[in-house]
């Protein structure tokens, strides 16, 4: 994608609802035929599989989303006919396991891959067109920082 510069800033999720409603505007600047790579960053309950969720939902999603935890890669069809790949690589102990797997071919089509724990996929994964880095708060609050397409950026604030 990166149409438009590269952009830094952060926002704060007090709650589950404050991501909802990041995740419903990141859908609308996606539509209508999500095409990105967007990374997920952070420890443990952090909330990236249920950002992904919440996002997948908006994206118009129904029925069960499974975390890809022990899949490696869940995959849905959008409507309008996309496909959002929700992957998470925590489990990846090697790089070739990307080679192993046949995720070059999932990365050369077109469709949303929305990637946890992409550090463990290093040296596989294409540019990220969006990272969430998301922060655990004392409060339980989540503090994000995002860099990617401005576009996309500009859409979460």
């Amino acid at each position: 994608m990166h149409l438009s510069p590269i952009l830094e800033t952060e926002l704060l999720w007090s709650d589950e609802t404050a991501a909802q409603a990041s995740a419903e505007k990141l859908a609308a600047a996606l539509l209508p035929s999500p095409d990105a790579v967007i990374e997920l960053h952070g420890p443990l309950g952090a909330g990236k599989t249920t950002f992904t969720r919440l996002l997948l939902r908006a994206l118009g999603v129904e029925g069960r989303i499974k975390s890809p935890s022990y899949a490696v890669m869940e995959s849905y069809e959008l409507p309008g006919g996309a496909t959002a790949s929700h992957f998470d690589f925590y489990r990846f102990g090697d790089p070739r396991e990307w080679e192993d797997a046949g995720f070059r071919d999932v990365f050369a089509a077109p469709g949303l891959k929305l990637c946890e724990w992409p550090e463990k996929a290093a040296g596989q994964l294409p540019p990220a067109d969006l990272q969430l880095f998301i922060e655990l708060m004392a409060d339980d609050g989540r503090r994000v920082r995002m860099v990617g397409d401005a576009r996309l950026v500009e859409a979460l604030k």
